[in-house]
C-alpha cells in the first residue's frame, strides 16, 4: 500500500462521494425514513400534519422542515399517496449528503479544492456515525461545507455578499448545534484579516443571523411540554458520556492499534508498513466481529450528532488553512501546519491512508449490523401491529406492550414514536396500535391529535383514531 497524495486524495473524495450515494440507496431500500424519530416525522407527513405536529416546536430548525418536511407533505395532498410523501422525505433528507458535496465542489475556488476534499473526508468519518436517525445535523452537516466555501470565495460585490448572508441563514436554521459550526466558518475567515472583505461580511451576516434566530425563539416559542424536553436535552449535548459506545471505544482502540503495529512494522519494513499493519489489525478485528461481537449501533446514532458538532469545524479549520496554503496565503503563526497538511511526507500519507482505511471499514460493518437489525426490528412491530395479542392494562385493549418484541431487538426501540411506526408498518391499516409501557414522552397533545382525526386526510381515519386515543391518555 504506497499511497502518494494523489492516491490518497482519491481514496478520500471517493470514499465520500461513495458514502453519500449509499445513504441514499440504503435508506431508501430499507426505509430509514421510519427509524426512530423518522417514524414520527414520517406519520406527520403522511396526514399532512408536519408543522402542528412538532415543527413549530423547533422553528430554529426551519431549514429542514422547508427543504425536506414540508415538500414531502405537499406531494401527499397532490398524489393523495400517504407513502408517496414518505418516500419523497426520506430522499430528501438522506440526499441532503451528496447535493453538500456537489454545491461544495461548485463553490470550492481553492487550488487543489481543499475544501471539497474536507467535505468528501468529513462524509466519509463523520456521517456513518449518525447515519439512520433523521437527526437534523445530518443536513447541518450537509450545509457546513458549501457555505464555509461560499464564505470564503465569493465574489466581492453585493450578490456575493447577499448569498453569503443566505447561505449562512440556511445553516444556522437547520439546528441550534449549527450556530457553532457557523461561528466557526466565521473564525477560518480571521486568518485572512480582520479587515479582510470576506471576514467582515461574514461577520456581519452571522450577526445579523444570530439575531434572527433569537427572534425566532421568541415570536415561535415552544409549546410548555416541550420548552422543559429542549432544555434539558440542549444541557445534555455534550455531556461526555455520550461518546461511551462500543463503537467508539472500538475505533479509538483499531487507531491505537494500528499506530503500535504500524511503528512496529515501520522499523522492519518502511515501505510495507502499511500494508501489513492495516492487513493484520483487519483481521483481528474480523475475529473480533464473528466470535465476540454483539453490540448494534442503534439509539446510540442520535446522540452522536455531537460528534458532528465537535468533529466538522476541526476538519473545516484544517481544510480552510490548506486551501488559504493553495492559494498562496502563508500564515506565519500556522505555517507549519499549513505545511504539514498540504506537504505530507510519504510515512505520514502511508499512515493516514492506513488509519483512514480502518475507519472505513468499521463503518461498513457497523452500517450493515444496524441495517440487518432495523430490518427485522422494523417486521417484528408489523407482525405485533397486525396480530391479535392485546394489553389493555396500556390503556385501550386496541393496544399491545412493545416488550412482547424479542429482547434482541431492544437496541433498536425508539419509545417515543413506536406507535407512529406501527401504523406506517402496516400501511395504515394496523389491527393494534404498539406501545412501549415504559414511555414518558408524547409528541402529540389530545387537542392536536383530535384536530387531525376530524380533519379530511388521505391517511385512514381508524388509524388517526388510534393516535388520538393513545395521545389523550397522556396529554
Amino acid at each position: 500500500m504506497r499511497f502518494d497524495a494523489r492516491a490518497l486524495r482519491l481514496l478520500i473524495i471517493g470514499s465520500g462521494l461513495g458514502w453519500s450515494v449509499a445513504f441514499v440507496l440504503i435508506a431508501l431500500l430499507h426505509q430509514l425514513e421510519l427509524y426512530g424519530d423518522g417514524a414520527m416525522f414520517s406519520y406527520a407527513v403522511a396526514v399532512q400534519d408536519v408543522w402542528a405536529f412538532h415543527w413549530h416546536n423547533i422553528s430554529g430548525r426551519s431549514s429542514v422542515f422547508l427543504l425536506s418536511l414540508l415538500p414531502a407533505e405537499t406531494i401527499v395532498g397532490l398524489t393523495g399517496k400517504p407513502w408517496t410523501g414518505i418516500i419523497a422525505y426520506g430522499f430528501l433528507f438522506y440526499v441532503a449528503p451528496l447535493v453538500g458535496l456537489l454545491l461544495t465542489f461548485a463553490a470550492d475556488r481553492s487550488r487543489g479544492r481543499f475544501i471539497f476534499l474536507g467535505a468528501c473526508g468529513s462524509t466519509a468519518l463523520l456521517c456513518p456515525l449518525i447515519f439512520g436517525f433523521p437527526t437534523e445535523m445530518c443536513m447541518a452537516h450537509a450545509l457546513f461545507w458549501p457555505v464555509l466555501a461560499v464564505c470564503h470565495y465569493a465574489k466581492r460585490t453585493w450578490s456575493g455578499a447577499a448569498l453569503v448572508f443566505f447561505a449562512e441563514l440556511a445553516l444556522a436554521f437547520t439546528h441550534e448545534g449549527a450556530l457553532v459550526l457557523l461561528a466557526a466558518i466565521v473564525a477560518t475567515l480571521a486568518p485572512r484579516g480582520l479587515r479582510d472583505a470576506a471576514f467582515v461580511r461574514a461577520a456581519i451576516s452571522f450577526i445579523i443571523v444570530l439575531a434572527l434566530a433569537f427572534i425566532s425563539k421568541i415570536v415561535l416559542p415552544p409549546d410548555d411540554y416541550y420548552a422543559g424536553v429542549l432544555r434539558r436535552a440542549a444541557l445534555h449535548f455534550f455531556d461526555p458520556d455520550i461518546f461511551k459506545v462500543e463503537v467508539v471505544i472500538l475505533s479509538l482502540a483499531s487507531l491505537a492499534a494500528y499506530g503500535i503495529i504500524l511503528a512496529a512494522l515501520s522499523l522492519v519494513s518502511p515501505a510495507r508498513a502499511s500494508l501489513y499493519s492495516v492487513g493484520i489489525l483487519l483481521a483481528i478485528l474480523s475475529f473480533y466481529w464473528l466470535r465476540f461481537d454483539h453490540s448494534v449501533l442503534a439509539s446510540s446514532r442520535y446522540y452522536l450528532r455531537t460528534a458532528l458538532v465537535i468533529g466538522t469545524p476541526i476538519l473545516g479549520a484544517a481544510a480552510a488553512l490548506a486551501a488559504m496554503t493553495g492559494d498562496g496565503l502563508v500564515l506565519a503563526r500556522f505555517a507549519k501546519l499549513q505545511h504539514a497538511l498540504t506537504s505530507p511526507s510519504d510515512l505520514t500519507l502511508r499512515a493516514w491512508g492506513g488509519a483512514f482505511l480502518v475507519v472505513l471499514v468499521i463503518h461498513v460493518v457497523e452500517t450493515e449490523k444496524f441495517v440487518a437489525a432495523w430490518t427485522s426490528y422494523r417486521a417484528a412491530i408489523a407482525a405485533l401491529a397486525t396480530g391479535q395479542a392485546s394489553d389493555p392494562r396500556l390503556g385501550d385493549s386496541r393496544f399491545v406492550s412493545s416488550q412482547r418484541i424479542s429482547p434482541g431487538l431492544a437496541p433498536l426501540a425508539w419509545f417515543s414514536t413506536i406507535p407512529y411506526l406501527s401504523v406506517i408498518a402496516t400501511d395504515f391499516s394496523p389491527n393494534r396500535l404498539v406501545i412501549d409501557p415504559a414511555g414518558n414522552y408524547f409528541w402529540l397533545s389530545c387537542a392536536t391529535a383530535t384536530a387531525n382525526r376530524d380533519a379530511a386526510r388521505v391517511v385512514p381515519v381508524e388509524a388517526r383514531e388510534l393516535v388520538r386515543t393513545y395521545s389523550c391518555l397522556h396529554r
